[in-house]
C-alpha cells in the first residue's frame, strides 16, 4: 500500500496548521449560489437614521413598545428631519420555525405578526427594519440565517421589511480546507455522462497529483487545493446541451472536519460546494452540486479560495446581501410594483475588517464592538472609526454602532459630543434611546427634551446627511482633536473635539485647510461661520480659536465669502 503523504497529521504539518485550531475553523459553509460580488441597491445614499430596540429594551421587546416608538418618532417630527427606520433587534422570532422552515415571530411578544406590524409601522410613513445573525443562533440563541439565506431573504422581503441588521453570533466559519479531488463529472438525463480526470487538468499553484492504493482505478488524486493556494482546472469541457447537470465531486475522503470548495464555471458562476467529516470505511467519497451550463465549450475551476476568517465573513454577508437583492426584486415583481430595496447592515463588529470588503456586501458595516451608554465606550469606538474616511461613501458607510445619546449617564455635553463626532463620520444616525419620552401628557414634542433638542439639531444632521457622503478626516490628534468634513456647494464642516475633563484651547487655518487636496473649499480673506450648537454666525480672517468645554464640542459650517 503506497499512502500519501497528504494523510490528516501530514497535511496540518505541511501547512502548519494547530490540530485543535483547524478542527474548529474548519466548519461548514452556506449553499448559496452567489453570482458576483457586487453590491447597489440603492437603499442608503446618506447614512440611514431610525432607531433601534436593543440599546434601551433588549430582550424585553414587543410589538406593543414598537409601535408606540413608531408612534413617538411620528408625534415628535422626527419622521421629518430622517429618521424613518423604526427597527426590532433581537428577540422578536420564535424559538421554533414554521412548518414550512420560515422564522416566525414570538406568539406571545408579537402575536399580531411581523407582517401586520410592518404594515401599521408603514401606514405611519415609517419602515421597519429586523435583525437576525449570520450564525445558527441569534447572540440570544434563537433561530438565525445561516444555512437558512434564500428562506429567510424572501420571508423578509414578503412581510415588507425595509432595513435588516445581520449579526455574528454563533457564526460557523467557511473552512480553509479543500477536497482532495480525484475526478469531476457532468450527468444529464438523457445524455452521456463527462468523465473529467483531476489528475489530467491543468494544475495551479500548490495543486498536485497523488496517489493512493486504497482507492479504486488507478488511484490518483489532486491535493493542494487549500486556502486559495492551489486549483484544478478544465478546459474546453463541451457541453451537449444547455441546462442543468448534477455535477459530481469525485473525492479521496480525509480528516474529521469539513471540508469546502467552490465551482467556478467560466470565470463567472461560482458554486459552493460543503464536504462532510469523513466517518465511513471507504476511502472513495462524492459530492454533488447542480450546475446550470450552456452548450458548448465551458471551462470549469475547482479550489477553496477561503485563506482567512475574514474570506469567510465576507463570503457569507456577499452571499445574504445578493439573497436580499433577489427577494426584494422578486417580491416586487410579484406584488406588481416597484422594489423596495432593503437596507442590509452587516454586524460582525469589525472582526475581520469589514470596511475592506463590506461595499461589496451591505449598506454598513459595523467597524467596532458594542457601544456602551459610557464616556469611555463612546470613546473608544469614535478612536477607531475616525481612521476609516477612506472606505465611506454614497451608498456605503462605516457603523460605529448606535447612537447612546439620552442613555445611561452621559452628560448634556457628552451626549451633544458624541452626536456631532457620529455626525462628522458620516454614522448612521440610529438611536437607541426612549423616544415616547420626547412628548408632552398631550401628545406634543416636548421642546425643552434636552436629549430631542441634540438629535433634532437640523444642522448636525444636514452634517452627517451632507449629499457627498464624505466622512471626517482628522488632521490634528492629541487631547483636543480637529476634524474637518467636506460638504457639498464647497462648504466645510470642523469639529474640535476636547477628550479630557478640564477644558482646553484649540485653533485651526481655513487658509491651510483650503489647500488640501481632498478640499473643496475656497481660498478667502473672510469666511462666513456658523456655530451649530450655539446657533450663531460669524465672520473669520481664517484663524479661528476657540476654548472648548471638557468632554465637549464645537461644530462649525464655513464657507467662503466672495
Amino acid at each position: 500500500m503506497k499512502l500519501s503523504q497528504t494523510s490528516f497529521s501530514k497535511t496540518l504539518k505541511k501547512h502548519k496548521l494547530c490540530p485543535v485550531c483547524t478542527i474548529r475553523r474548519l466548519q461548514s459553509a452556506a449553499g448559496v449560489h452567489v453570482e458576483g460580488v457586487g453590491f447597489e441597491n440603492g437603499a442608503a445614499p446618506t447614512p440611514p437614521m431610525g432607531w433601534s430596540s436593543w440599546n434601551l429594551f433588549g430582550r424585553n421587546v414587543n410589538e406593543r413598545v414598537i409601535l408606540e416608538t413608531a408612534k413617538a418618532i411620528k408625534a415628535a417630527h422626527l419622521d421629518e428631519l430622517g429618521y424613518v427606520y423604526v427597527n426590532v433587534d433581537d428577540c422578536w422570532m420564535a424559538s421554533v420555525r414554521d412548518a414550512e422552515g420560515r422564522l416566525q415571530s414570538d406568539p406571545v411578544t408579537f402575536p399580531s405578526g411581523i407582517k401586520a406590524l410592518a404594515k401599521e409601522v408603514n401606514a405611519l410613513g415609517l419602515k421597519l427594519g429586523l435583525y437576525t445573525s449570520n450564525g445558527t443562533e441569534t447572540c440570544e440563541d434563537l433561530p438565525s440565517s445561516l444555512y437558512h439565506e434564500r428562506t429567510d431573504a424572501e420571508t423578509f422581503a414578503d412581510w415588507g421589511i425595509e432595513y435588516f441588521k445581520y449579526d455574528f453570533c454563533h457564526n460557523k466559519p467557511i473552512p480553509t480546507a479543500g477536497p482532495e479531488l480525484r475526478a469531476v463529472s457532468l450527468s444529464r438525463p438523457g445524455t452521456d455522462e463527462i468523465v473529467l480526470e483531476a489528475a489530467k487538468a491543468e494544475l495551479r499553484g500548490t495543486a498536485e497529483v497523488l496517489t493512493d492504493d486504497r482507492l479504486s482505478g488507478d488511484g490518483a488524486y489532486v491535493a493542494g487545493l487549500d486556502s486559495g493556494n492551489g486549483a484544478v482546472i478544465f478546459y474546453d469541457v463541451e457541453v451537449p446541451e444547455a441546462g442543468d447537470y448534477t455535477l459530481t465531486l469525485h473525492l479521496r475522503k480525509w480528516g474529521y472536519f469539513r471540508k469546502y470548495a467552490e465551482v467556478e464555471v467560466d470565470a463567472k458562476d461560482i458554486y459552493p460546494v460543503t464536504i462532510p467529516p469523513t466517518r465511513g470505511g471507504s476511502h472513495d467519497g462524492k459530492a454533488h452540486v447542480t450546475v446550470t451550463l450552456p452548450a458548448g465549450k465551458v471551462n470549469i475551476r475547482v479550489r477553496n479560495p477561503v485563506g482567512s476568517f475574514a474570506d469567510s465573513a465576507a463570503k457569507q454577508y456577499r452571499a445574504m446581501g445578493l439573497e436580499l437583492q433577489r427577494a426584494a426584486k422578486l417580491t416586487a415583481e410579484k406584488e406588481g410594483r416597484e422594489p423596495k430595496p432593503i437596507c442590509f447592515s452587516i454586524c460582525e463588529w469589525g472582526l475581520n475588517r469589514p470596511w475592506k470588503w463590506g461595499a461589496t456586501a451591505g449598506n454598513l458595516w459595523r467597524t467596532t464592538p458594542d457601544i456602551r451608554p459610557t464616556w469611555a465606550s463612546v470613546l473608544s469606538i469614535y478612536e477607531r472609526n475616525v481612521l476609516l474616511s477612506k472606505y465611506a461613501g454614497p451608498g456605503h458607510w462605516n457603523d460605529p454602532d448606535m447612537l447612546e445619546v439620552g442613555n445611561g449617564n452621559l452628560t448634556d455635553n457628552e451626549n451633544t459630543a458624541h452626536f456631532s463626532l457620529w455626525c462628522m463620520m458620516a454614522a448612521p444616525l440610529i438611536l437607541g434611546n426612549d423616544v415616547r419620552t420626547f412628548l408632552l401628557p398631550d401628545g406634543r414634542p416636548d421642546l425643552s427634551n434636552k436629549t430631542l433638542r441634540i438629535i433634532a439639531n437640523k444642522q448636525a444632521i444636514s452634517i452627517n446627511q451632507d449629499p457627498l457622503g464624505k466622512q471626517c478626516v482628522r488632521i490634528k490628534a492629541g487631547l483636543c482633536d480637529v476634524l474637518i468634513k467636506p460638504l457639498a456647494n464647497k462648504e466645510l464642516a470642523v469639529c474640535l473635539f476636547n477628550k479630557t475633563t478640564a477644558p482646553k484651547e484649540a485653533a485651526f487655518s481655513l487658509a491651510q485647510i483650503a489647500n488640501r487636496g481632498d478640499v473643496d473649499l475656497p481660498k478667502s480673506d473672510r469666511y462666513t461661520v456658523y456655530d451649530v450648537w450655539e446657533n450663531t454666525t460669524f465672520v473669520s480672517n481664517g484663524e479661528i480659536g476657540e476654548k472648548v468645554a471638557g468632554r465637549s464640542v464645537k461644530l462649525y459650517r464655513i464657507k467662503a465669502m466672495a
